[in-house]
């Protein structure tokens, strides 16, 4: 079994959450993926396979312990570490729209692993 917190390239207190997420519900092309505000290019980044991206390399998401987050509420400190957010611009019924920190799509046999309450948006990140 692939032990995806230590993934080269992820950094110590991240872990590689997956490479794929899903398309949203009625999203037409063009597509236009970002990952952290950086566009992304299909066919080098990331493919399009039934209704999902599908990156090239895994996305990275911070670690997020209940002390370090109560600190970071309390305002006695921030966090550097990598936490990687997908975006997606899109058509939808004639309109652009943009669908911001899109859910990943976790590795098989890691759901529940490695997941912490991302307690801002009361889900599992």
């Amino acid at each position: 079994m692939t032990d995806y917190m230590n993934m080269p390239g992820v950094p110590k207190g991240s872990y590689a959450a997956g490479e794929r997420v899903k398309i949203p519900v009625g999203a037409e092309p063009p597509f236009t993926v970002f990952i952290n505000g950086v566009e992304q290019t299909e066919g080098e980044d990331f493919n399009i396979e039934d209704r999902e991206l599908v990156f090239t390399r895994p996305i990275v998401k911070e670690e997020m312990g209940t002390s370090r987050w109560l600190a970071m509420y309390l305002g006695l400190w921030g966090t550097y570490r990598k936490d990687e957010k997908v975006d997606i611009q899109f058509q939808r019924g004639g309109k652009t729209e943009l669908v911001a920190d899109l859910d990943i799509v976790p590795y098989p046999g890691t759901e529940g692993k490695n997941k912490k309450l991302d307690k801002k948006k009361g889900k599992a990140a």
